[in-house]
């Protein structure tokens, strides 16, 4: 039986990585840290055939234990601190785990794999927040990379740490540059999350309003289940790389709030939507949008589900949680 192990498995990519490997036969374990983890009952819930490790990306003692106890084929380095406005609030801990933690999981895998550095094949999980103040349009592997936040900062060093580990020390190491991917459960701290459960309440009569930021700002929206797909499959390669993984299409946060609004019968939303200066980035990331050309030619990948299916899937599942 093939085995993985998953850090950040609390998380919506997590939890759709860790279904996706139970269906194809893979004892899963995943990485939680901390004893009293509120997610813990999440994890239980819904992936119930994942055993639960508990272990700190910050600490490199942790996952060798994580490692030596698993004794995977595979690793998934899927925790981050990964809300961008929040890295700003404090770049320190946004370093310390979105950087420094991959090294710390590259480290640790090396030193289990022994003389035999491509024993277990490794994912990072790189992201579109990269690109940045973007350089070319669109975005593909070879794209210059210019990060406009922490987070973004953070991202870079633990991909080209990945690459570094894949040329220094021969492991089978590969990073996928995901661009944004939502789902039912993305956390509502995120904008699309944050719409569908505001969207959501307000048919229901629950709430009134919803503070928005840049309106303008321009995102490639997938699914997160699409998305976990392309994750494995870069692994089941006999070499690795580094691949895009998006839609190729872009959509504005008004259009986001069109979509979502009309689900529940709303054409007109201007007198539901406040917009606030708090919501707005330092220093804007305005248009992304990935060239995943090279992820649907090797790996035979595509994503399966629209931006308007994506949208309808999450205003759904929000007005079902809503209702009394």
């Amino acid at each position: 039986m093939t085995r993985a192990l998953v850090t950040g498995i609390t998380g919506q990519d997590g939890l759709y990585l860790a279904e996706l490997l139970l269906s194809k036969g893979y004892e899963v374990f995943g990485l939680v840290r901390g004893q009293n983890n509120p997610k813990y009952d999440l994890v239980r819930q819904q992936v119930p055939g994942v055993q639960l490790l508990t272990g700190d990306l910050t600490d490199l003692s942790s996952l060798m234990r994580a490692l030596e106890t698993s004794e995977p084929t595979e690793v998934y380095n899927l925790g981050a601190i990964s809300f961008v406005a929040y890295s700003w609030e404090n770049a320190h801990v946004t370093t310390e785990v979105t950087a420094k933690g991959v090294l710390n999981i590259l480290e640790a895998t090396r030193l289990f794999c022994g003389p035999t550095p491509d024993a277990v094949r490794f994912y990072q999980a790189s992201s579109s927040e990269m690109f940045g103040k973007v350089q070319q349009v669109p975005q593909s592997e070879q794209t210059l990379l210019w990060p406009r936040s922490p987070y973004g900062v953070a991202k870079v060093f633990g991909h080209y740490m990945t690459i570094n580990y894949r040329e220094s020390y021969g492991m089978h190491a590969s990073s996928g540059i995901l661009f944004n991917h939502e789902s039912p459960r993305r956390g509502p701290e995120f904008v699309t999350r944050k719409v569908s459960m505001a969207v959501a309440r307000i048919a229901l009569g629950l709430q009134e309003t919803v503070s928005m930021g840049n309106l303008d700002a321009r995102r490639d929206w997938g699914f997160a289940g699409d998305y976990v797909d392309a994750m494995h499959r870069m692994l089941q390669q006999p070499v690795a790389d580094d691949y895009v993984v998006s839609t190729g299409r872009t959509h504005s946060i008004r259009e986001l709030l069109d979509v979502a609004f009309a689900r529940v019968g709303i054409d007109d939303w201007g007198r539901h939507v406040e917009l606030d200066k708090r919501f707005l980035r330092p220093a804007e990331v305005d248009l992304l949008i990935g060239d995943s050309a090279k992820a649907r030619s090797v790996l035979d990948w595509q994503p399966t589900v629209s931006f308007e299916q994506l949208v309808h899937m999450m205003v759904d599942a929000d007005l079902a949680a809503a209702r009394p």
